[in-house]
């Protein structure tokens, strides 16, 4: 990812300039280090992803492979639907866009004026709906025919549609040289599954298979794909980690996980902080469950390994599917979590207001600076297996609530990064 020029509006379908074919599904990368972007949902929190993706980008760390749920894999599809000296354009204008719901209040809200601004803020969009995201339904769905759309979701997604097909270039997306993989659940089966674009069934991404991936039921309405309706993959699996790890490895990994709800925190003291905490350990991630699952492969995958070599002229249909399982690549996971928010209320997530944005995207900024500096993620990794990397776990300070839409600018982010 790298910053410079504003894209120009791209109708859905038109083809992608230059755009590479994609690998094979049995090769998900053409290289040996494949740098992976695994996003989160988390509504508004979102621009906490936008900062991260900023310095990531600045710091040469292109993705080859984003994984995402809800507006996590919005975020991802507008970065991998456009070319890299744009993508961060593109998605500072998503996000711009929809921070246009509220304009910056005159004074500088912070402590507790910064949450009772926030619920005010999540109240209005409640009532107003975000400009290129959502509207609310009237009459609202009591008051619609039962079976409909409209009497499912408190809000229409339309507006999003036409925000992903301006900013989108859906034959890049598809074809392009980054894998994206969106999540979702089913509605009538409760099952969740990935829409991929390199997967062993590889799918031909829409705006449908996003939309899809963030309709959180009630406010949004289940989308349908392939005859199905779908609902957010975040009432499932809000990190799509394990999505990643499932699939065949083909190489080394640097996965760099960026969460919005961290599964520690401290003891909440009111029912506000109460169910914010409720909020962040029901849709946090569960790395060490992940990672630990796969660690404890380690032993049968290198006896499989050794069976192998050691009859390397047996042919039997499975020898292949034993290789694929047995492969134990070196994968480092840089776990990025969004811990010191100091816009932290319950409504947080529906705060569409400029300074809250402003604050998630500089908390990216800050604490993605501090990963980076941490260790040399430039060197490949060394020691097979899944070993996990975290910058932020001895929490910084919450930064002060900006009170203006200010756009957070690198050098300051990183200044502010390395002083902690």
């Amino acid at each position: 990812m790298i910053d410079p020029a504003t894209p120009a509006r791209r109708a859905q379908g038109r083809s992608a300039a230059g755009g590479s074919p994609p690998p094979s599904p049995a090769q998900p990368a053409n290289k040996k280090l494949q740098n992976i972007l695994v996003l989160q949902g988390g509504g508004a929190l979102g621009a906490y992803q936008l900062g991260v993706c900023e310095v990531l980008g600045t710091a040469g760390f292109a993705p080859d492979w984003i994984a995402g749920v809800s507006i996590g894999a919005i975020n991802g599809a507008i970065i991998a639907g456009n070319p890299p000296e744009t993508c961060l354009t593109a998605l500072r204008r998503f996000w711009d866009g929809v921070g246009r719901t509220l304009p910056a209040p005159w004074w500088r809200p912070d402590g507790a004026f910064a949450n009772w601004f926030s619920e005010g803020a999540a109240t209005f969009v409640a009532a107003a709906g975000v400009p290129g995201f959502f509207t609310p339904r009237f009459p609202p769905p009591p008051l619609r025919p039962d079976g409909t759309e409209a009497a499912l979701s408190w809000y229409d997604t339309a507006p999003l549609r036409d925000t992903l097909d301006g900013l989108i270039d859906w034959d890049r997306l598809n074809d392009g040289p980054v894998r994206l993989s969106v999540g979702a659940v089913n509605v009538t089966t409760g099952n969740a599954r990935f829409f991929d674009t390199r997967g062993a069934a590889p799918t031909r991404l829409t705006a449908d298979h996003i939309l899809a991936s963030g309709a959180l039921p009630p406010g949004f309405p289940p989308v349908m794909v392939e005859g199905e309706a779908w609902w957010d993959g975040g009432l499932v699996s809000n990190t799509p980690l394990q999505h990643v790890l499932d699939c065949p490895m083909r190489g080394d990994m640097r996965i760099f996980q960026v969460d919005v709800f961290p599964a520690r925190g401290p003891m909440p003291r009111n029912l506000a902080e109460a169910a914010a905490r409720v909020q962040d350990i029901r849709y946090s991630s569960r790395t060490r469950l992940a990672t630990d699952s796969n660690a404890n492969l380690t032993p049968a995958k290198a006896a499989i390994r050794r069976l192998l070599a050691a009859y390397p002229d047996t042919d039997i249909p499975e020898r292949a599917l034993l290789a694929d399982f047995a492969a134990e690549p070196a994968i480092e996971i840089a776990l990025i979590i969004y811990r010191a928010k100091a816009w932290n209320g319950d409504q947080r997530g529906y705060d569409f207001s400029q300074p809250a944005l402003t604050a998630h995207r500089t908390a990216g900024h800050a604490d993605a600076t501090a990963t980076l500096a941490a260790r040399n993620w430039h060197a490949p990794p060394a020691t097979p297996g899944i070993q996990s990397f975290d910058a932020g776990a001895t929490p910084r300070a919450a930064p002060p609530a900006a009170g203006t839409a200010r756009r957070a600018s690198p050098a300051r982010a990183d200044r502010r990064g390395r002083s902690g």
